[in-house]
């Protein structure tokens, strides 16, 4: 059997497909199987742990979770900014639970996660961002799975050195911030963050000791070839060693629209370049997210 994928981002919530447009048969996955994935699966609906895999209905949930990776979200799923691609729901958020940090350390053990991907809601609300509990967080899992190494994909917390400080302390093997889009799009795309501010994050990041540093790009909004190519420079002049580029797909009718449907042979064009550049790792494709065969990127 094949599913058509839905899924926008990593973070976002089921997606719903755009009206009239046909979708391409290389944007079609076979539904995940295997005795890796229907333990996990099992385990999650048992103890209804909450992992994005399960309620982003990631394409690749089948094919990392039998490599032992997962992603989970913290921080609630009430997101204070609107980002247009984004499923999330936007609004004044929950109060913060300060026993996640252990519910999800708790969820990794039962599931005997070999690589987790640790990613939040922005919290701007917050006069910390949520760092606190996002260092919290990485200290629980260390002390309840010292085997499981992470990456944590973190929102850019406006900038605020002493909150992404605390991302440093926690010393993750890879931190992750997503560019998203082009410059030309960002003010479109995610409406409260800034271009230059999230380079500035990722190289703050590197400058400060980070071994491995992350970033991902959504096509299919319009952007040009030339300002993909010119992201992905910016990408390697702040030092970062990890590229994804996927496509983007519309949550929902009041999200952006999808521009085009980028080929397998573009996205094979921007994993050479990204190599000729520099980049540790590229993943391109039509299906890649944030968090495919992140386990890789550690080394």
């Amino acid at each position: 059997m094949e599913t058509v994928v839905e899924n926008t981002n990593p973070v976002a919530t089921q997606g719903v497909a755009q009206p009239n447009v046909a979708k391409p048969k290389w944007l079609k996955v076979k539904l995940p199987i295997g005795k890796k994935y229907t333990e996990l699966r099992g385990l999650v609906d048992k103890y209804s742990l909450n992992t994005i895999c399960t309620s982003g209905s990631c394409p690749n949930m089948g094919e990392c979770w039998g490599e032992g990776t997962a992603t989970f979200m913290i921080l609630g799923n009430i997101c204070t900014r609107s980002c247009g691609f984004c499923g999330v729901k936007t609004g004044r958020p929950e109060t913060v639970d300060w026993d996640e940090p252990e519910k999800v350390a708790r969820s990794i053990k039962i599931m005997n996660i070999k690589h987790a991907i640790i990613t939040s809601v922005d919290r701007d609300d917050i006069k910390d961002g949520g760092s606190i509990i996002w260092l919290e967080t990485v200290r629980a899992i260390r002390r309840m799975n010292p085997n499981t190494t992470l990456e944590t994909l973190i929102p850019d917390f406006q900038g605020i050195e002493r909150n992404i400080d605390r991302i440093v302390e926690a010393n993750p093997e890879v931190v992750s911030h997503n560019m998203e889009t082009v410059r030309r799009l960002t003010r479109e795309v995610r409406i409260q963050a800034k271009y230059d501010r999230s380079l500035e994050v990722l190289r703050y990041l590197k400058e400060k000791g980070i071994n491995r540093t992350k970033s991902g790009i959504m096509l299919g909004l319009g952007e040009k070839e030339e300002e993909v190519f010119q992201t992905m420079r910016d990408l390697r002049a702040a030092n970062v060693d990890v590229v994804t580029l996927g496509q983007y797909l519309q949550p929902s009718k009041k999200h952006l629209p999808v521009k085009e449907f980028i080929t397998p042979e573009q996205f094979a064009k921007y994993e050479q370049f990204g190599l000729e550049l520099g980049f540790r790792h590229v993943e391109s494709g039509p299906l890649v997210r944030s968090s495919y065969k992140a386990q890789k990127h550690i080394l």
